[in-house]
Order: structure tokens, then sequence, then C-alpha cells
């Protein structure tokens, strides 16, 4: 028998291209399965095969775990057990018993066992060979359609491109060679699933990446793309050498180069922007074909106001917000269309809100509280801090004036400090008429942040006796009542 085996793993290897060691462990869970059949059902039977002999021993094996956690007494044993003198803790102690004859097992068992193994090293093979080239672009037939979802060959491989990856409205057919970007790689039953996207951005990147040679020259970045699939996209370009036009180098000679992406787009319409480092001039470019009037940049709030006269107005938007929308993810910045007289107004509104601040707050009158807003300051901070020798620069102000401003200012903001230190948090109402609190407990924890029974379920009881004197039982009946809701 045990040249019978050395022969078969011999040829099982040669024929399937694999290495003897996957044979060999397939083989040994095929007499695996076929000994425990003699058992009950959860015992622990493995095989070893001598790779040189072809000889082969059964054992039964436990393996050692804390006695709490065990849940297979067939398999599973403690440390304090006779057998696990001497062992460490997830060590594997081994019983030989009787081994079945290998020409009683049955072979198609065996068979199925070791063919399902080799096609899994196979499969995994390939999959490995796939990655290690790189390939984000991939293009492959339709083989066959599965609730929606199309299963694509690629070369020895099947990949999925699920129906929500699919352009919507496009007609897709067995047969049909498409194209795809390779989304992510899902595991499975059968193994790691190539998940494919023809909706990514990405995607859009890919295919002028195909189509224009001076990006992959280097001549040419692509800086960020954006989607609306099926219907519009935008992608931003950036030029690395001066003689060339990014924006028709993309669109190619008689729009060749951007139609055949827009073919392989099921018609999708793509504006290439040109890419600006001024985030503002950038903002300018993505909007088009709307023209931007002005532009309002709040770096805190990451947002950009854009104002547009009526007439641009419907453009700027787009269908359902679909231009400003795919501007603002091609740039990154939040966008908010005004049109001239909003934004007018708006600005009327905040430089009133300014100047009122700086009348309240600096005791200052009206005239010096307009000074300050057009000379470019919106807070009580900045009038603090800004150096010295830029606000003397101010023709209409003095170096005394100046210096009375800054201590104004200061003491404006020591002052709202003080106070909001000294502001306390009321208790909310479940946590006051909560059993066993008191008034005085539920006023100490919301002045630490705990203002209700939510925030106070949240809590550990070492967090809770931290906070307040209470004994431990005390603070755990506390908590407990808290996170009651929890379990309604």
């Amino acid at each position: 028998m045990s040249r019978e085996i050395l022969l078969l793993v011999d040829a099982l290897a040669h024929e399937k291209n694999v290495g003897r060691d996957l044979i060999f462990t397939a083989l040994e869970l095929a007499l695996a399965s076929a000994t425990k059949k003699k058992y009950d059902a959860g015992v622990d039977i493995r095989v070893e095969i001598d790779k040189e002999s072809g000889e082969y021993q059964s054992f039964q094996c436990w393996t050692i775990i804390p006695e709490e956690l065990i849940e297979n007494p067939d398999a599973e044993i403690s440390p304090a057990d006779k057998r696990a003198q001497g062992k460490l803790e997830n060590e594997v102690i081994k019983e030989p018993i009787d081994s079945v004859e290998f020409g009683r097992i049955g072979a198609q068992a065996a068979k199925q066992v070791i063919l399902q193994k080799v096609r899994e090293a196979e499969r995994e093979q390939i999959l490995n060979d796939f990655l290690a080239r790189d390939e984000k672009l991939v293009s492959g037939q339709i083989r066959r359609m599965e609730r929606g979802n199309a299963i694509i060959e690629i070369g020895r491989l099947d990949a999925v491109l699920p129906r929500e990856q699919m352009i919507p409205k496009e007609n897709l057919r067995v047969g049909d060679r498409i194209r795809a970007i390779l989304l992510k790689i899902d595991d499975s039953i059968r193994g790691p699933q190539l998940v494919l996207s023809r909706t990514d951005p990405e995607f859009l990147k890919r295919l002028f990446e195909l189509e224009v040679p001076e990006i992959e020259e280097g001549l040419l970045e692509i800086m960020s793309a954006s989607r609306d699939p099926g219907l519009r996209s935008k992608i931003a370009v950036k030029g690395n050498d001066q003689r060339l036009d990014p924006v028709g180098t993309c669109v190619g000679m008689r729009g060749s180069r951007v139609q055949a992406v827009t073919g392989e787009l099921a018609g999708e319409r793509v504006d290439i922007v040109l890419w600006s480092i001024e985030p503002a001039q950038f903002v300018i470019n993505a909007m088009a074909p709307a023209e931007v009037s002005s532009i309002v940049v709040d770096e805190d709030k990451h947002s950009m106001d854009l104002a547009v006269s009526e007439e641009q107005l419907a453009q700027a938007i787009g269908r359902g917000g679909q231009n400003i929308r795919l501007a603002s993810e091609l740039t990154g910045w939040e966008l908010n269309i005004l049109t001239e007289e909003e934004s007018d107004q708006k600005t009327k509104d905040e430089y009133a809100s300014v100047s009122q601040l700086f009348i309240e707050k600096l005791d200052v009158d009206e005239d010096v509280a307009d000074i300050l807003v057009q000379e470019g300051f919106s807070t009580i901070e900045e009038v603090a801090y800004v150096p010295i020798d830029e606000m003397v620069q101010i023709a209409a102000f003095d170096e005394d004036t100046v210096t009375e401003l800054r201590s104004r200012a200061t003491a404006a903001i020591l002052t709202d400090a003080i106070a909001k230190e000294e502001k306390v948090a009321e208790p909310a109402e479940d946590l006051l008429s909560m059993d066993g609190m008191d008034a005085d407990m539920a006023k100490l924890l919301a002045s630490k942040g705990v203002v209700s029974m939510e925030d106070l379920a949240e809590l550990a009881a070492d967090e809770l006796l931290d906070l307040v004197k209470v004994d431990e039982e005390k603070a755990k009946n506390l908590i407990m009542t808290a996170r009651a809701p929890w379990f309604v």
C-alpha cells in the first residue's frame, strides 16, 4: 500500500502541476475522514504519512485548553488531566489508533478530497499570478448572468461584476467583452472572489491612461475624478510638460480619445478639467461650463460659496444638482451655490454681524468696528493676536489705538473663557428621576459631563467611582439601572 500511495502522489502532482506536499495533505485529510467514521462525530482524527516511505499512521487528538472553555470533551482536555501533565496550553496530545486500509477507503471520496485541494491550489496559484501583475484594469468575456450579476472570464479566472457596479441602463449580455476595474477581493466559500466595477471613478482614470500615452510617459497626471455613472463625469488633469495642453491632449484629435472613453462608458459625458494648485482656481475650472462670478473661501469649514449670475444658476447646479455635486467630489471642497444677489446679501449680513460683535465685545463705536471689518478682521482673536506691526499700518489707527484695541480684545477673550468654565450643565430629567439617584449626585455628575441616563449607561463601574464617592455595589446598581432601557 505504501508504494501505491507514493505512486498516486507522484502521478497527481505531475498531472495537476502542484507540489507533492499538497497531495500528501489532501490524502491525509481523506484518510482521516474515512477513519473518523468509526468514532463519534466530535472526535479529532489526524493522519500522518511518511513522505519517503509512504507509510501512514492515525491518531486521536486532544487540544489542551482551560477547563472553563471546554465545549467538546472528545477533542479537548484541561491542563489538570493526567494526559496533559508536562504539556503546555494549546498543545495537542496524540494517541495512536488503528488505521484504515488504503484499499478500503471509498475511492471516490478520497479522490474528491484530493481534487478539491488541487483545484483550490490551482485557483490560488492563478490568482497569485494575476495579482503579481498588478492589473487594475481588466478585460474579459461575460460567461453567464447570476441574479443580475455578471460572471466575467478573465483568462483562467472568473470574476463577478455585481449589478450595483454596472453602469445604469447598460445592456450587458452573455458573450459580450467588457472592461472593468478590480474593486476588491472578497473571501467566499469557494475561495477568494475578484469583484469588479464599471462605476468607480478609478475606472474612468484607467481608461484615460489606456487612451492617452502621455499619462504613462509622465507628461500628464490625472489628479482626481468624479462620476455620475452613465450620465456625466469629470476628471482633473495636470501637465508636467509646459509644451503640452493637458486638456487638449486628453480630448485627442477631433475628440478621438475622449470619445473612445465615452464609448466604453455607455455614452457617459466626460468634462476634462485643468487642475490647479490654487483651490479657488481649481473649483472655478471644475464648475465649467458654468461661469463663477466670485468665491468666498472658508478654510475652517473647508467650504466655498460660489456666486453666479441668475442666467448661470441652472447650469452651475446642473440637473438634479449633478454639476455642483461632481465638482465638489472632484475638488474635495464643500461647494455652495449662490446668486450674485444672494452673495451680496450674505456678505452684507456677515459684515453687519462681525461689526456688531466688535461693537459689543470691544466697546467701540460703529466707525471703528467698520474699519476693522474692512481691513479683514472677523474675530476677536484676530484683533488680539495679529502682530502689532501689521495693525499699526492701518491708516485710521495710531499706535495707542491699536494697543487699546488689543487690550480690550484680550480682556473679552478672557471674560468669555471664565464664563464658559463657570457654566455648569444641568442634569437631564431622566437622570434626576432615576432609582438610586439623588439631586446632589446628579448635579455632580452633570458638572463632569454625565448629563443623562444614556451618558451614565456608557460608563464602567470604576469610571463612575472616579467621579462620585459611592461604594462599588451602588455604582454597579446605578449603571445597571441606567442600562435597563437597552434590554427592553
